[in-house]
């Protein structure tokens, strides 16, 4: 049964696995390396299991799964599966560091050091592997008037309907591209939220990209859902396709949205602007642990670099599901099981003649769960024009209100990086550490240089990845290294030097 953690003093001093989010790919991890008897925990920032997709799904009501959709209800089975499983669980808690340890364990396999924040304590923990399994992040969506106030991204729209239940109350405009879009428009439509128009920015030329994979999209799951989908938002409200630019206006607060299609514009009056155009893997944890990572020109976006079973090149950690590459619950939940079923080979639980039989199992699920992505991936590829603001007085990093011009003009003096121009400009030193501007940022830094994001590169990362409160710094046991440091001397009793002296004749 599940051993819920309730502080991080409760933490044993080593695991088997950690395992880092409990969305589809970190559940299925935790839940299939728990079946070969590994000693797993299982780390989460929420309230409850089930990441962004099945979020508060385990206590939603009728009417809340009817209005979230099939593919939210299916999670429920999942956190069935959980519930049951022989595991440790630590909610609310925040995993700031991964990396190796300062030494190897006795059976010579890479140990790696946790850095956990539970209840106010802070605490590093020993593992022989880690999952990572961190999920995606909304992509940002620079365009004038983004961040005033009245704009908010959709997944915080739908983060609020499915904890909390609370839905817009005034006239509510959607503004994107991408499945997701489509989909909490449908979700806001049956809540009876007032959803005055559906502003796709999806590019018309990505049909030509797409068009080569519409065979395999057809024979995949996503066709018919994807269809109804369309039909339903269709036939309910507004859709306004074939978008070239964006503007949100207002007098302190959203009022109106100005939307160019090429040479006409439309002015759209609202109360709320919901913006979504994609997500992108979540990088921070990985990258701060040394992971390495590519340049997805599909994705448009960075993902870390990782074999068919997850593995990173960090030794011991492994990374599954949307933060590894966006693929989907579906995929996910089979890439988590993938993960989960190796930690157990590594760390000699299973055969290596059971343990090709079940990955074989999973390899073909897989499969079938990646028809039509490919489709998906070409057909709602945001647009350059949308990922690198073109006017220079638009915002990229909100925590630190830096223009897109101010970072045109920093790349002109030669920075070669994004780290640089985080020197210049502060740009990605705020509190989202650049999970909201680190893309925009790189590809606007590759622009002015005529180069691939991919030469670009990425922020250089460092834990912690989360705020630490002095408290919880306090709370961390203290090597004698560590106290010589800061107070010169080692206080010893009696008893230490006697056991010291014993120890020594031994």
């Amino acid at each position: 049964m599940i051993q819920n953690i309730q502080s991080a003093a409760d933490l044993a001093p080593a695991y088997d696995l950690v395992v880092v989010g409990a969305g589809p790919a970190g559940l299925s991890a935790a839940i299939e390396a728990s079946t070969h008897g590994l000693a797993v925990l299982l780390v989460d920032e929420n309230e409850s299991p089930g990441g962004q997709i099945y979020r508060s799904v385990d206590r939603a009501s009728d009417g809340d799964l009817a209005r979230m959709g099939p593919d939210y209800a299916a999670g429920r089975m999942l956190i069935e599966r959980f519930r049951g499983a022989d595991l440790n669980y630590a909610r609310r808690a925040t995993v700031w560091s991964v990396g190796p340890a300062d030494e190897e364990t006795g059976d010579g396999a890479h140990a790696l050091e946790v850095g956990i924040s539970l209840g106010g304590i802070a605490r590093p923990i020993a593992a022989h592997r880690a999952i990572l399994a961190t999920g995606a992040l909304e992509r940002p969506f620079p365009f004038p008037g983004w961040t005033m106030p009245g704009v908010m991204a959709a997944g915080a729209a739908q983060i609020l309907m499915k904890s909390s239940g609370l839905v817009p109350s005034g006239r509510t405009i959607l503004a994107g591209t991408g499945p997701l879009l489509y989909l909490l428009a449908s979700q806001l439509l049956r809540a009876g939220v007032s959803v005055i128009a559906v502003v796709d920015t999806t590019p018309a030329g990505n049909w030509r990209s797409a068009l080569p994979h519409l065979l395999g999209f057809a024979a995949s799951p996503y066709a018919l859902k994807g269809l109804k989908l369309l039909l339903d938002v269709h036939r309910r409200t507004r859709v306004i396709r074939g978008v070239t630019a964006l503007e949100a206006v207002g007098s302190g607060q959203f009022s109106a949205l100005r939307v160019h299609r090429g040479d006409k514009s439309l002015h759209i009056e609202g109360d709320l602007l919901l913006l979504h155009q994609g997500i992108a893997p979540n990088l921070n944890l990985a990258l701060a642990a040394g992971c390495d990572y590519v340049w997805d020109e599909r994705l448009a976006a960075f993902r870390p670099a990782v074999d068919i079973r997850g593995a990173s090149s960090v030794p011991g950690v492994s990374i599954a599901g949307d933060a590894a590459g966006i693929v989907g619950a579906v995929a996910s939940a089979h890439q988590g099981e993938l993960a989960g079923l190796t930690a157990a080979l590594d760390l000699d639980r299973i055969g290596q003649g059971a343990y090709e039989q079940r990955r074989n199992e999973l390899t073909r699920r897989l499969a079938r769960a990646f028809r039509g992505r490919t489709f998906i991936e070409h057909r709602f590829r945001p647009g350059k024009t949308f990922r690198v603001p073109e006017d220079d007085g638009t915002i990229v990093c909100r925590c630190e209100e830096i223009t897109a011009g101010k970072l045109r003009k920093v790349a002109a003096l030669g920075v070669p990086g994004p780290n640089q121009m985080k020197a210049f400009t502060r740009c990605g030193m705020g509190p989202c550490q650049g999970r909201l501007c680190g893309l925009t940022a790189v590809e606007l830094l590759a622009q002015c240089r005529g180069v691939a994001p991919g030469e670009v590169g990425y922020y250089r990362l460092r834990p912690p990845i989360k705020p630490v409160t002095l408290g919880e710094l306090a709370a961390l046991p203290h090597t004698e290294a560590a106290i010589v440091a800061a107070a010169g001397f080692v206080e010893r009793t009696a008893d230490d030097t006697q056991h010291a002296i014993h120890g020594s004749r031994q």
